[in-house]
């Protein structure tokens, strides 16, 4: 929610598209003009009248090409990856600061989808995967556009991972807020704590390469604010792949890792793969794979489920691949500490 004060109800909601819940726009048909990474961003519009570029006038939105041709009778749209799903209870469409270049009218769809799929595979989706939560409405330009969601409706009761805003048919728009319920998904859900936080006692211990920032940051409070945040490492030219290793705040076994790649959008590693093991008198014991290695997605807040064989699986270190390169911005690691390694924690607080 912005800072101003709400001025419908709905607005009470959070933001479930906002940048620091995770939120992504994954795709648009065009962004010739201005970025489609602004419509949610978390300011409010901002405008200078004497600021151009290399493409014309810079508006603080997200601002497509005037369509000429064949392009005549197509819409643009955008797909924002909502960072926490929900049901919807309303949304905000501004086009603050577009005046002669706004769209005549626009539309918001919702769907759920729970696999980590690429932006182009959602993109292409059939119409029917997607239902109305917003039907074609009347814009104006340079104005705040707010249309409640009636929670009784097929559309408000049913929960949405992404929606897409379909500008008619082109023009700009400076922010898009989804507003709702949030509806996390309960696996996650549980007593754990995060075992690689630098403030529970985590630590980084070995990193192949931190050209451009430590890994220490991976493991640092909140969420990343940019992409110098995170670890970004140097690309690699040969055949080998970057990777860090972890000593966890003490013995523990994980449930669930979190791999978050926001942020990195062109610079994101193509697949991941997680192991663990536990060390005792400087003697290492068997490597247990906790996440077999899978492609990652850009900008993308990943949560995996611990390997089935290793769900018991007691470790204190615990290593991340990434391949070939490409940066992290945060590494959770939510499980539970071990009784010894809960009494060890105790005593070195009270010593």
């Amino acid at each position: 929610m912005s800072a101003r004060t709400a001025e419908h109800e709905f607005e009470n909601y959070p933001d479930l598209a906002a940048r620091g819940l995770a939120g992504s726009v994954i795709w648009a048909t065009d962004e010739s003009f201005a970025e489609r990474e602004n419509l949610i961003n978390d300011h409010e519009p901002a405008f200078d009248p004497e600021l151009f570029g290399n493409k014309g006038k810079v508006y603080d939105g997200w601002e497509t090409r005037r369509r000429r041709g064949a392009e005549i009778g197509r819409d643009d749209a955008a797909i924002v990856r909502l960072g926490v799903p929900g049901h919807i209870r309303g949304v905000i469409v501004d086009t603050s600061w577009f005046t002669g270049n706004f769209p005549p009218a626009f539309a918001v769809l919702g769907t759920a989808i729970d696999e980590y799929l690429p932006a182009e595979e959602i993109a292409a989706l059939p119409e029917e995967a997607w239902f109305e939560l917003v039907g074609r409405t009347e814009a104006r330009g340079d104005a705040r556009h707010a249309v409640a969601v009636d929670p009784g409706s097929a559309a408000g009761s049913r929960r949405v991972t992404h929606v897409k805003l379909v500008m008619i048919p082109d023009g700009g728009i400076a922010r898009l807020r989804v507003h709702g319920v949030p509806a996390p998904d309960p696996r996650f859900l549980g007593g754990t704590v995060d075992l690689a936080a630098i403030e529970n006692g985590g630590r980084v211990v070995e990193c192949s390469n931190m050209f451009y920032s430590s890994p220490n940051q991976m493991l640092s409070l909140g969420r990343s604010r940019n992409m110098g945040g995170g670890w970004e490492n140097a690309r690699r030219r040969d055949e080998g792949n970057d990777h860090v290793t972890i000593a966890l705040a003490g013995a523990g076994v994980p449930e669930f890792i979190e791999v978050d790649t926001s942020y990195f959008v062109f610079n994101a590693p193509g697949e991941v793969a997680i192991s663990g093991w536990a060390e005792s008198g400087g003697e290492r014991g068997p490597v247990v794979a906790l996440v077999g290695r899978r492609p990652v997605l850009p900008d993308t807040r990943h949560r995996f489920a611990v390997a089935e064989a290793a769900r018991d699986a007691e470790i204190t270190h615990l290593r991340i691949d990434v391949f070939p390169d490409g940066g992290l911005a945060r590494l959770r690691v939510h499980g539970r500490l071990t009784g010894a390694a809960l009494a060890e924690l105790r005593a070195r607080w009270d010593s």
